[in-house]
């Protein structure tokens, strides 16, 4: 059994992760091509791992959670806030049709933008600039999918660019930033937000006008 298919089979099966089409995607995309030269020998190792500027590639079980979550059949269009190294980018382009996806870091968003060419997956778009201000000229978007956490939900994004009866997926902060975090599938429901816990998480903060302020972030994350 190759890295790849034990990272699937012992960390994301095995703790639940059992959608078909999810699985699928992930076998699909090389792990070790979104991860620093010196770190792919860890690349399908459970932990996230450093890509530079302050942020990370996440914990391969948590990008296998957040996809499944966002997955519901019928989504033409998603919205990515944090495109990071792309990993997370690439998996949900090989399951819905268009992927929209923003990174306020621009040397975090060139180099994920040159992997996914050299990976041939084309149907992203990419976008430098405040997530948290979503992509009004593409809204609205029949997933958004927020790879930071928010201080709270970021409300007016979601229900000014989500679609009715849209799903979100979004890391929160429970308390200050830097602290314990919840994982919530959020769904727009009449005009609504309603939202469902997931269970804990760890991300780095969402920085913007909907997030934290840059001098509060690298405060919190030692990095």
């Amino acid at each position: 059994m190759d890295s790849l298919e034990r990272m699937i089979q012992e960390q994301i099966e095995a703790r639940g992760v059992r959608t078909p089409a999810v699985l699928e995607a992930i076998r699909k995309v090389p792990r070790d091509r979104f991860v620093p030269p010196e770190l792919r020998t860890e690349a399908y190792e459970d932990w996230p791992l450093p890509i530079g500027c302050g942020q990370t590639i996440s914990q391969p079980y948590m990008v296998a959670v957040m996809t499944e979550a966002v997955l519901p059949t019928g989504a033409r269009s998603i919205l990515e806030i944090g495109t990071g190294s792309g990993y997370q980018t690439a998996i949900l382009a090989k399951l819905i049709p268009q992927v929209y996806t923003i990174e306020r870091l621009p040397e975090l968003l060139h180099g994920a933008q040159r992997t996914l060419i050299e990976l041939e997956i084309n149907n992203v778009h990419f976008k430098t600039g405040d997530g948290t201000l979503g992509w009004q000229t593409h809204a609205p978007f029949d997933r958004i999918l927020i790879a930071a956490a928010a201080p709270g939900l970021p409300r007016k994004l979601l229900l000014g660019q989500l679609s009715e009866d849209g799903v979100a997926v979004v890391p929160v902060s429970d308390d200050a930033v830097g602290g314990w975090q919840t994982l919530y599938r959020v769904r727009k429901v009449n005009g609504e937000l309603q939202r469902e816990d997931l269970g804990g998480c760890r991300f780095v903060p969402l920085i913007g006008e909907e997030g934290y302020q840059s001098g509060d972030a690298r405060r919190s994350e030692g990095r």
